[in-house]
């Protein structure tokens, strides 16, 4: 773990967090959160590796992931990437043996603190098509997204999991091969292997100023806890093809450590903007101020 990580922000969920590069403002928008059970999300983890998990632990010992979605905003348009768990909650005792509580219900308020009503979203992107991505979508007959034209995702997700899209979101959907625009300067990225068609999203911000930022990779489920940054092999559970997320993750991270490159981790607790960097060992976290 990244002596750089701070320690309160690694046991809670994400509130609203925004960063703003030239033309671009990106937020992250709150629904609610999940708990990870460390040795059932990962799967196999000796003693070490899961003692070296203590300080992303909630006081039930469970790891926190934030559950929401990515709103981007150019030039008076809104593109949202994945649409949380919706107004539901599991307890522990009705979720899976892998996971503790799965809350959502605050998506479409906090899209109106961050300025922007759900009606105003012209583009739905998915990362990929499990309950906690798609919630909203399914909640009150599509009410909340209907100035949404474009429904977006992976070719190979539509075909696997499309059924699960309601049939207002169906209708409106545009599959997008890897490296097509989905957006003004935001491109699909095929990342297989949580699902066959998880992809994530690459946004162009080139010329936004003098940090040196020029992209922005959207992350999906490549990754739900910063500690797999330095461990891209610990197997996940949820993973459908798990040598093909591995491989998947690796090839990410190579991605992300490039200096011009920050990311978004939408599962990664209250540090979801970060980046990539590299160490001796491999690479680790670290989270934007």
């Amino acid at each position: 773990m990244s002596s750089a990580l701070p320690l309160e922000r690694l046991t809670r969920p994400s509130p609203l967090r925004s960063l703003t590069l030239g033309d671009f403002r990106l937020t992250h928008v709150p629904d609610g959160m999940v708990q990870l059970r460390p040795d059932g999300w990962f799967t196999g983890l000796g003693r070490d590796d899961l003692a070296a998990l203590a300080p992303y632990q909630d006081p039930e010992g469970f790891l926190v992931g934030s559950v929401g979605g990515l709103l981007i905003e150019h030039r008076g348009r809104s593109l949202l990437i994945d649409a949380g768990f919706g107004p539901r909650r599991l307890a522990a005792a009705q979720s899976h043996p892998a996971r503790g509580e799965l809350a959502g219900g605050e998506l479409i308020a906090q899209l109106g603190a961050a300025g922007v009503r759900a009606q105003a979203v012209d583009t739905l992107a998915f990362t990929h098509l499990h309950d906690d991505h798609i919630g909203w979508v399914l909640a009150d007959g599509g009410a909340h997204f209907e100035g949404v034209t474009s429904v977006v995702l992976s070719e190979t997700e539509w075909r696997e999991r499309g059924g699960l899209l309601p049939a207002w979101a169906a209708g409106r959907v545009r599959t997008v091969p890897d490296g097509g625009e989905v957006f003004p300067g935001v491109t699909l990225r095929e990342w297989p292997g949580h699902t066959g068609g998880h992809a994530g999203y690459a946004v162009d911000v080139a010329g936004a100023g003098d940090d040196g930022v020029r992209r922005v990779l959207v992350l999906g489920d490549a990754l739900h806890s910063p500690a797999q940054v330095a461990n891209p092999a610990w197997p996940v559970f949820f993973d459908s093809v798990g040598g093909q997320a591995i491989a998947t993750r690796r090839a990410v991270l190579e991605e992300a450590a490039r200096p011009d490159t920050v990311c978004y981790a939408g599962h990664f607790a209250d540090v979801v903007f970060g980046r990539v960097t590299g160490t001796d060992g491999g690479h680790e976290w670290q989270p934007l101020e």
